[in-house]
């Protein structure tokens, strides 16, 4: 396989480009070759990488490809709920994949816009997506011989893939939380799981409808997507269906483990509400007594005997005593 790059290629919305050969070979293409390319040769494609927000994005898709202009606003709107249509012979798929990049969140969900024919590719995103780079990479470490439904496919199962890595990191926290939980502040857990918990609701909002739409794929495919194609997306429906089998699983698991970090909390709040209220009760008669003995009046028991405050003190101890023994008795403490 050989690459070729031109020298002093020009700004554009491309983020790559490449020709590939009906051989598997594949040549880099700057913006002033991908206007107006169409194949030389039976099976040659073109897969071209964009900035959706990029200027001259819709021109080109309507000058040079042809689309209609509600298939534009599909494929180039921000409004980018996962789904997927037939346009003629071409398909028009709307995903969310996991934002693997060192420079975003790693539970942040990108959008990825792809429009397929039976020569062209064309992927349009706003954020960086590792997917169509890993496939890329492939691609050119020699994947062989690859038609344009080889290349959606393969584009769909890596966005798919990287969802499970997420969930499985996000198991690994939950199992971790589990066991920090006894050595940790709750409030500390507790905002770890609610963050958990928020990742899995927007995993599900997301994941719900791409699962309709690549079984809208499947159900509807396009004459260029051949039978092991369709299979391979079959294999990714199920996949995605674990996927959202295991967020629901993950979001339970969470909420069992923050109902008890709730219960625990509530308890220790309890048993500290009930010390307090047998301190209290406790201290309830001795503080009536020294604040009837602190009266300023004439006629107070005592205030000539030198004995009198030893024997209050030891009255005021056998007093709290005595509490103690019925409190004991009466099993409350």
């Amino acid at each position: 396989m050989t690459m070729t790059t031109p020298a002093g290629e020009p700004a554009s919305p491309v983020i790559f480009a490449r020709a590939i050969a009906a051989d598997g070979m594949t040549r880099h293409m700057a913006w002033g070759e991908v206007i107006g390319w169409r194949p030389s040769l039976p099976g040659d494609l073109l897969w071209v990488h964009l900035d959706r927000n990029a200027p001259g994005v819709g021109e080109w898709l309507r000058n040079d490809l042809g689309l209609s202009g509600a298939t534009i606003d599909a494929i180039t709107s921000n409004q980018n709920r996962p789904r997927a249509f037939r346009d003629g012979n071409a398909l028009a798929t709307i995903l969310r994949g996991v934002n693997s990049s060192d420079d975003g969140d790693a539970d942040d969900l990108v959008a990825l816009q792809i429009w397929a024919n039976e020569s062209h590719v064309v992927t349009l995103r706003r954020r960086r997506l590792e997917a169509p780079k890993d496939v890329l990479a492939e691609i050119e470490a020699g994947a062989g011989n690859i038609t344009v439904g080889d290349l959606v496919t393969r584009l769909v199962e890596r966005t798919v893939s990287h969802i499970g890595d997420v969930i499985i990191d996000m198991n690994d926290r939950i199992d971790q939380l589990e066991e920090r939980c006894r050595g940790t502040r709750v409030d500390d857990v507790l905002t770890a799981i609610s963050d958990i918990r928020r990742k899995c609701l927007s995993l599900k909002r997301h994941m719900s409808p791409q699962h309709d739409a690549l079984i809208q794929i499947a159900r509807n495919a396009p004459d260029w997507l051949s039978a092991d194609n369709r299979e391979a997306i079959r294999e990714t429906i199920d996949q995605l269906h674990h996927y959202l089998e295991d967020i629901d699983v993950t979001k339970e698991s969470a909420l069992v483990l923050q109902d008890d970090l709730n219960n625990r909390a509530a308890a220790e709040t309890n048993k500290t509400s009930y010390l307090l209220s047998i301190v209290a009760a406790i201290f309830l008669p001795l503080g009536f007594l020294t604040g009837v003995l602190g009266m300023n009046v004439g006629g107070m028991p005592g205030l000539t005997d030198p004995h009198a405050f030893w024997a209050t003190c030891g009255f005021m101890a056998a007093l709290a005593i005595t509490q103690l023994v019925i409190f004991r008795r009466l099993r409350w403490l």
